[in-house]
């Protein structure tokens, strides 16, 4: 029992890091955000390139990537799944993530994301992290139109 009590205050720990992180992307806030990564962090992204290494690496990304978001910034995590043993912890979810255009609508599509955190001296930091959309082999194209709860079955256009 003790053991399970630890590990739900560590999620809970790791929830409440996790809607801090939201919430600094949502601010386009680019300290807010670095402040959660571990200085070796090594992510990968559905945006840019393969991989980033290091915290001014992955900072210079999210800085390119709000250029791209004029306008009130969308960001929301769908279902957050977090597991946690001793100092490592991950959490996956789905992420509708977008911004509000010029012409006042919202141009979103739905990611997926795993964060991978180690505890170093007493803080949880994301270690690693992944975004991901899905496609449609075939033709190559990116899937953003696709919800939660939805798949497509092989083969389908």
């Amino acid at each position: 029992m003790a053991s399970e009590i630890r590990t739900s205050t560590v999620e809970a720990q790791i929830g409440d890091a996790l809607e801090d992180w939201a919430k600094a992307v949502q601010a386009k806030d680019i300290a807010g955000i670095v402040a959660h990564y571990a200085p070796d962090i090594v992510a990968y992204d559905a945006v840019l390139a393969l991989a980033f290494e290091g915290l001014e690496a992955y900072r210079a990304h999210w800085e390119a990537c709000f250029t791209m978001c004029e306008g009130p910034m969308l960001f929301e995590l769908h279902e957050p799944c977090i597991a946690a043993d001793g100092n490592v912890a991950f959490c996956h979810c789905l992420v509708r993530c977008g911004g509000v255009g010029a012409d006042g609508k919202e141009h979103t599509g739905w990611m997926r994301m795993t964060a991978c955190y180690r505890r170093t001296n007493g803080r949880w930091l994301i270690v690693h992290e992944h975004f991901s959309v899905p496609f449609d082999m075939s033709t190559g194209k990116a899937l953003m139109e696709l919800q939660p709860r939805q798949s497509v079955a092989l083969g389908a256009a």
